[in-house]
């Protein structure tokens, strides 16, 4: 647990923070920095993309490198930027700097699976890897929390300062976990061994092609990607248009932060016990269900909108890492999970990008989240087709590494 908890804050710095707090905080920023709503698209497709550059790199070389110094490089990096944030004026600036924090977010994604899925229970894979990704959730709640607490009597600016803090004092705790970890696999002598070890560039990329499990679970990372992505980017901005309080998109952030915290423990719980297709038919329908309701009545139904995002979006990495380790070992699942972000990222960049030229030509985003409700539907039914192909399934799908 200590592990998985760890890693968790470690997700806070890189994506709750490293990913997400901008788009939370932009309203505040844009009173004393002129920031157009297309630097908030360029923002959002930027990240997106590096994101996407840092997945690549970490499905076709991550496996060659040490996931513990990963984690510590990606940390020290993204406080770093964070501190940085603070003291920048310049928007151009600020979107290079969101765009190396991207890119340090999915490097650092991947060492935690590749340790997990190593180094932890084999019968509980998904609910280790959705407490380690509850993290991003956890840096939700905690980006509301600066939007209502700190930012109100200090400034934006120390908002940047608070996030730059706890990712050092996650540092310290990372580099603590990790000569624990050493000094175990010492006394003890242990040895894990996989089968196979890791795949060629042409190999993962073939596998990823024409198996169903990785083919499918690149395909739903680059939904959640479309959809996601899309609806934390410009919610803030699409409450701003319907004259909403601000103080509203601060409690929704809030209701997705901490709905993620309690969802990573249980939905990955669900799928360890009924099977990742039950799992996936619970987050994505209820994804679905809170995204009808809030395109419909936004003002009511915006935080029912959250709580489905909160229950999907931050177990879903875990839930999909965790179905694919079953049939992959640590390695193979780290570097198909590597091109599973990277379609993610393109999702995201495709989804910004098309609600900058919606917003433009319309001049609202209510068709944007009618989209995003129909991408909600989509990975609602991509979840029954896994769901009714798991009750084919006769035999268990052999496991290929032992812990």
């Amino acid at each position: 647990m200590r592990m998985a908890m760890t890693f968790g804050f470690n997700q806070v710095i890189s994506h709750g923070f490293g990913l997400f707090l901008f788009a939370a905080i932009l309203p505040l920023m844009q009173e004393s920095i002129e920031i157009s709503s297309w630097y908030l698209a360029a923002a959002g497709a930027l990240t997106q993309l590096s994101y996407l550059a840092g997945a690549m790199i970490l499905g076709v070389i991550g496996h060659r490198l040490d996931s513990g110094r990963l984690l510590i490089a990606t940390g020290v990096l993204t406080s770093s930027l964070l501190f940085t944030m603070a003291w920048l004026d310049n928007p151009m600036i600020m979107i290079a700097v969101l765009t190396v924090m991207a890119a340090s977010a999915a490097i650092s994604w991947g060492g935690i699976v590749e340790l997990t899925t190593s180094l932890g229970r084999l019968d509980r894979t998904a609910t280790n890897l959705s407490i380690a990704s509850s993290g991003t959730a956890w840096g939700y709640s905690l980006n509301g929390l600066i939007i209502l607490l700190v930012v109100p009597m200090f400034g934006w600016r120390s908002g940047w300062m608070v996030a730059s803090a706890l990712g050092l004092v996650t540092l310290f705790a990372t580099l603590n976990l990790l000569k624990r970890l050493r000094a175990q696999s010492q006394e003890q002598d242990i040895e894990v061994t996989f089968a196979p070890e890791a795949m060629t560039t042409g190999k993962l990329f073939k596998t990823v092609l024409r198996e169903r499990t990785a083919f499918l679970s690149c395909l739903v990372l680059f939904l959640v990607g479309l959809s996601t992505m899309t609806f934390s980017t410009w919610l803030n901005t699409f409450l701003a248009q319907l004259n909403l309080p601000p103080a509203l998109g601060g409690y929704t952030w809030s209701v997705i932060g901490f709905t993620g915290m309690v969802a990573g423990f249980f939905v990955g719980k669900l799928a360890d016990k009924r099977g990742h297709g039950v799992a996936l038919l619970t987050i994505f329908g209820a994804f679905a269900l809170g995204l009808i309701a809030f395109t419909y009545d936004p003002a009511r139904f915006v935080m029912l909108a959250g709580f489905g995002y909160g229950l999907m979006y931050f177990p879903i990495w875990g839930i999909v890492a965790g179905w694919v380790s079953k049939q992959y070992s640590s390695k193979a699942t780290m570097q198909i999970n590597g091109i599973g972000m990277v379609t993610f990222g393109m999702g995201g960049a495709l989804g910004n990008l098309l609600a900058g030229v919606i917003n433009d030509k319309t001049g609202t985003l209510l068709n944007v989240y009618w989209l995003i409700a129909a991408m909600g539907i989509v990975l609602f039914f991509i979840a029954a087709y896994v769901y009714l192909s798991g009750r084919k399934t006769t035999t268990p799908t052999p496991t290929l590494e032992a812990c």
